[in-house]
């Protein structure tokens, strides 16, 4: 599917929902992507990118904002409290804000730097054991422990459990974001990009469907 497709695909989606077409970016999720692949798809406009790394991403991402101009790039990818300067240094957005230990490394590391990413927390619906984020019971002290750092929480995200419905994440990611006054919902990947704006996601993250399926690496 090429990317005009897809940015057609959300902006019907945001007009179907009653929410104005512009309503849901798009990060062109471009980890594990050849540079090839990424540069075309900046030839074509795009600024907007999702990155899992930031070892990968600084090896990337320095020359191709010398190239273009306006790249938006956000971290979707969990973060080690040791790389957080160097994400924060990089990093426009950080989708993965998910414990106190990270919150208050980047609260320091701002102060150091007088300027800080967008943040959103990453809440973990599926309550998975393998996987990152605040659970959802623990999501509304969390969220108040990062504004008190004075951290720019924007958002929530989520990445739904393979095996069951994305949409009832998405409602309950939504209704963990409105009680708490956040506007940001970072939901959506390819397979369920749609129903993730018909829930009010402000950001999807599409990779595959864009680029491709990644090379291993």
């Amino acid at each position: 599917m090429s990317l005009s497709e897809i940015s057609d695909k959300i902006a019907r989606a945001c007009v179907a929902a009653g929410r104005p077409e512009g309503a849901a970016k798009l990060i062109a999720v471009s980890k594990v992507q050849p540079n090839a692949r990424v540069q075309a798809v900046l030839e074509e406009g795009h600024r907007c990118f999702g990155e899992n790394k930031v070892q990968e991403a600084a090896g990337k991402w320095p020359d191709f904002k010398e190239q273009f101009t306006g790249v938006d790039l956000h971290l979707i990818g969990p973060l080690q409290s040791n790389k957080t300067r160097a994400a924060m240094e990089l990093f426009d957005a950080i989708h993965s804000v998910d414990r106190p230990k990270l919150a208050t490394s980047i609260a320091r590391i701002a102060q150091e730097l007088g300027r800080c990413p967008d943040l959103f927390v990453q809440i973990n619906t599926g309550e998975e054991a393998q996987k990152a984020g605040v659970l959802p019971r623990d999501a509304d002290d969390f969220i108040k422990e990062c504004q008190g750092l004075d951290l720019p929480v924007q958002g929530l995200m989520c990445i739904p459990p393979v095996e069951e419905e994305p949409s009832l994440h998405f409602a309950l990611l939504a209704k963990i974001a409105k009680r708490n006054g956040l506007a940001g919902l970072s939901m959506g990947m390819s397979s369920d990009f749609e129903r993730a704006v018909a829930l009010g996601a402000t950001h999807v993250r599409v990779g595959s469907a864009i680029f491709g399926e990644r090379v291993a690496g």
